[in-house]
């Protein structure tokens, strides 16, 4: 996902360089506002002055709220002018609920501005051609790698036109999520179930299928994470099978319902549940991967957390819209039972979908691994 820029050569700078180190609190700072954001993207700042000491810090905490130079601005005060801003990524050049941030960084008397990643925004970038403009020195690519990764989810969007999709799996060490008799609680440790919790908690929507619905009856809302915004719960669910009286339809989080077109939704209607209609991928094989994307992305949803089932997860591999992958191996052998990935359109393995891993820890007593495509493959009609 990480594209190239000119001055990269910033990212090799040694931990002890206080450009870097500055930069990497800026990336700890952006961090804070993950499940927060949406459907803007997450930004830290940090400001030094120009004996290089750090005289302000800020983040972007919420959608329509200051951004994180406008924070770092007003902790530092006077002490801003001459110094140094150090921002995650390329100061905003546009007038929305709040000023753009390259003019707020001029009028401080910023002396000179590095910024990890630019903004590929169209209706916002331009910020470093301000600055630079205003006769700013303004350089882009320092810790380049960190601050996208620490911002995939808004990057995924905006180069993408779709949510950034996270596949959430627990399973054996043999790769199976439930034994044969089709019980599944807990194959995980509780560790790793409150790290779930984490992982929704940064997310903009929580996804499911009809059958996970039918096996689990989810809930889906996060719990244990101090003043979470919770998710939208969603469940894909074809022919608009679920009751009234299930769990995720309670008042904990908001909840979307997609069905077919020609699904009879009557009774959803007089509970008030929200639903959204769908058309068939292209092969009939379920609803469309590409739409119901399409239709989270208009509402505003820019990270989708893909929990249930493993014949979900397969259209959505088939459909090459999975952009990371978490799986969570608990040290136990079932022998029988279903797998994790129902059938993903791979029939010979040069079709395999390729993952580099990212992270290994362990949580409890599982083993946690997150990979991504090695080679991102663009979305397909499924």
């Amino acid at each position: 996902m990480r594209q190239e820029d000119p001055v990269a050569t910033h990212a090799a700078h040694a931990p002890s360089d206080p450009s870097a180190t500055a930069m990497r609190r800026a990336v700890e700072l952006a961090a804070r506002g993950l499940g927060s954001t949406s459907p803007n993207p997450v930004v830290g700042c940090v400001i030094t002055d120009a004996s290089g000491t750090v005289v302000g810090e800020g983040w972007h905490q919420r959608a329509g709220g200051p951004h994180a130079e406008v924070h770092a601005l007003r902790a530092a005060g006077a002490a801003a002018r001459g110094g140094t801003a150090y921002v995650t990524l390329e100061p905003c050049n546009h007038t929305g609920r709040t000023g753009p941030c390259a003019q707020a960084l001029v009028e401080a008397g910023i002396a000179r501005v590095l910024y990890a990643v630019a903004d590929p925004n169209p209706q916002a970038r331009g910020g470093g051609d301000t600055l630079r403009a205003a006769g700013i020195p303004a350089e882009a690519g320092l810790l380049a790698a960190e601050a996208e990764e620490g911002n995939a989810d808004w990057l995924t969007s905006v180069r993408l036109g779709r949510p950034r999709v996270t596949w959430k799996y627990a399973a054996t060490l043999d790769g199976r999520t439930a034994a044969a008799d089709g019980t599944s609680r807990w194959i995980s440790s509780a560790e790793s179930r409150a790290d779930v919790h984490r992982l929704r908690a940064e997310a903009d929507a929580v996804l499911v299928g009809a059958g996970t619905l039918r096996a689990d009856d989810p809930h889906l809302a996060v719990r244990g994470v101090d003043g979470v915004t919770q998710p939208l719960r969603v469940v894909l669910d074809t022919r608009a099978t679920i009751r009234p009286s299930a769990r995720v339809l309670d008042d904990a989080a908001p909840t979307l319902i997609a069905v077919s077109e020609d699904a009879d939704t009557r009774h959803l209607a007089e509970a008030g549940v929200d639903t959204v209609r769908l058309p068939y991928g292209k092969e009939g094989a379920g609803l469309s991967v590409e739409a119901l994307l399409a239709e989270l992305h208009r509402r505003g949803v820019r990270s989708v957390l893909l929990e249930g089932g493993s014949l979900l997860a397969g259209a959505f591999v088939a459909a090459g819209a999975v952009d990371r992958v978490i799986g969570y191996l608990a040290p136990v052998l079932l022998g029988a039972g279903p797998a994790a990935l129902a059938d993903a359109g791979v029939t010979t393995l040069t079709e395999a979908l390729r993952l580099t891993i990212t992270d290994t820890a362990r949580i409890g007593t599982d083993l946690r691994i997150t990979a991504v495509p090695t080679l991102h493959t663009p979305l397909k009609e499924h």
